[in-house]
């Protein structure tokens, strides 16, 4: 039997898939969209760059025109956040007491930056995960003066990219050796270190943060474990995010590195999760997941709508990311193990594309692509199979 309320809580690209895919499938039940940012869902890469450096409009990010959202016919609630679910009840209750019933519910909050245990009261320190937190380090980057970027994963890399091509001084730590390291490995992550260096990028790795100092109220320097001090007229924490999870404590749904669920996406009965909050079983690779990354959201949300209407659809996706730092375009594919063997594949006469193979045993287990997303679709079908070169 179809149900008649479903409650999505999360209005990110994971939230509104799911939504689509409902109609899509000819459900024409109540749905209610529930999301703490006050914003239609809109597109999170573009704010470490096009949003960040002033090439996009922050309305350009949004994922849907008004008249899309308006034709899924679904009950928006944004700028409400939710405080708790009582699944015996099938209730939602949100800030101020308010409660919202559901047949069905699915949990696509996403995830929430991480914090430094000091510092974050200063003026010009920042995260990154909102319109509002771009428009707050674009307009602190815009005064000049150097930043510091704690945190050399993905999205730190990012926006000391951007902010170098807008002509700041830029510092990049970590507590790793290498920027991105627990993503690519170290094979590539020796060339990312090359790039940003080869950008005037000042790197301080393997590095700990013991302290922020501040000027009038203002960062002003970022201290390190060894004594040194960083001039710091903005900086930004980029050390990692954890899923948005404290709602469902004490709820029954499991908890884990996120909302476990199994390979079909479910957590509990009644409930389903997708997006970056969701930790499934991947039985392709016979492991549990959790996945940061956006087309990783689109596709779970489409399962997720299947599975509502009572169908049984395996989530099993080879995972994929990609980023983009200066003019390089990073693409990935499967399992980037920092422990695997790494291969790398010329694409012409120097090191501007190539792509490296990641297996183990003999075996295919990732692939990335430094510029050469034509290429690589070919890469992408090696996955899981023996190792053997594969035709540029």
């Amino acid at each position: 039997m179809a149900p008649k309320q479903v409650v999505v809580v999360g209005a990110g690209p994971a939230g509104l898939t799911t939504v689509e895919g409902l109609r899509r499938r000819g459900y024409d039940g109540e749905v209610t969209i529930i999301g703490d940012e006050p914003h239609a869902p809109y597109d999170r890469p573009p704010l470490s760059k096009r949003v960040l450096d002033g090439s996009w409009e922050p309305d350009r990010t949004q994922l849907r025109a008004e008249d899309q959202l308006d034709a899924l016919g679904a009950e928006w609630r944004l700028g409400t956040p939710v405080e708790g679910l009582d699944l015996e009840r099938r209730r939602i209750r949100m800030s101020g007491g308010d409660e919202l019933p559901f047949d069905r519910l699915v949990v696509a909050t996403g995830v929430v930056p991480c914090r430094l245990p000091f510092g974050h009261e200063l003026a010009g320190v920042h995260a990154l995960r909102t319109l509002e937190d771009a428009a707050a380090l674009r307009a602190d980057l815009l005064r000049g003066g150097p930043l510091v970027v704690v945190g050399a994963g993905p999205l730190g890399c990012e926006v000391a990219a951007t902010a170098r091509k807008m002509g700041l001084e830029v510092a990049l730590l970590d507590l790793l050796e290498l920027p991105m390291l627990p993503h690519v490995g170290r094979e590539v992550a020796q060339r990312i270190a090359a790039l940003h260096e080869r950008r005037g990028i000042r790197l301080h790795l393997g590095v700990k943060v013991v302290a922020l100092h501040g000027e009038a109220g203002r960062v002003a320097a970022v201290e390190l474990a060894d004594g040194r001090r960083l001039d710091a007229s903005t900086a930004l924490i980029a050390i990692g995010c954890v899923p948005a999870t404290a709602w469902l404590r004490g709820s029954g749904v499991p908890l884990g590195n996120g909302v476990r669920c199994d390979e079909t996406c479910r957590a509990a009965e009644h409930v389903y999760a997708a997006g970056d909050v969701a930790e499934w079983f991947n039985p392709r690779f016979s492991r549990r997941m959790r996945v940061e990354h956006r087309m990783n959201a689109n596709e779970q949300g489409t399962v997720v709508a299947a599975n509502l209407l009572g169908a049984a659809v395996v989530f099993e996706p080879v995972p994929h990311f990609w980023s983009d730092q200066y003019d390089v375009k990073l693409q990935a594919h499967g399992f980037l193990a920092p422990d695997a063997t790494v291969t790398v594949e010329p694409h012409g006469a120097d090191e501007a594309k190539f792509a490296a193979v990641y297996h183990r045993n003999g075996v295919v287990e990732g692939v990335l692509g430094w510029n050469i997303p034509r290429e690589l679709r070919s890469y992408r079908t090696a996955i899981g199979s023996a190792m053997q070169p594969v035709p540029a």
